[in-house]
């Protein structure tokens, strides 16, 4: 089998499958995301909302990831946290101004979110190269 070249665009569909696999359990989204891929994108692309209760403070603890979302010019993808799973939502920007606020399934968000990336990565040796660790190759 032929090992992936280093300077390759990781594949929509995989990467789409990393990213639905992560986001049933947001705490792990939140630090694989900020890990891998948040080095590599502009500053503020990634963000990470946090929850603390009293004892996270008393602690100095972080506290539980409450949304993840990735920012674009144009649109941002959220993920956050639903009384019993994740809520996934696509936000579209016009002007800096949200005109649209869609929630979507997990696995479109991951999708849509996928190509973005794949995008972003076909312009970018630093993304391309986060989204390979990503995947893990």
């Amino acid at each position: 089998m032929e090992s992936p070249r280093p300077d390759a665009v990781p594949d929509v569909a995989e990467l789409a499958a990393s990213l639905r696999a992560d986001a049933g359990d947001l705490e792990v989204y939140a630090r694989v995301l900020t890990g891998a891929l948040a080095d590599a994108l502009p500053a503020g692309v990634v963000e990470i909302e946090r929850k603390r209760s009293l004892a996270d403070r008393v602690a100095g603890r972080d506290g539980a990831a409450a949304v993840v979302r990735i920012n674009f010019d144009d649109a941002s993808f959220e993920l956050a946290q639903g009384p019993h799973q994740p809520q996934a939502r696509v936000n579209i920007r016009s002007g800096g101004v949200v005109i649209s606020r869609r929630t979507v399934t997990i696995t479109a968000w991951a999708e849509q979110l996928a190509a973005r990336l794949a995008a972003l990565a076909s312009e970018s040796q630093e993304a391309r190269a986060a989204l390979a660790r990503l995947l893990g190759l």
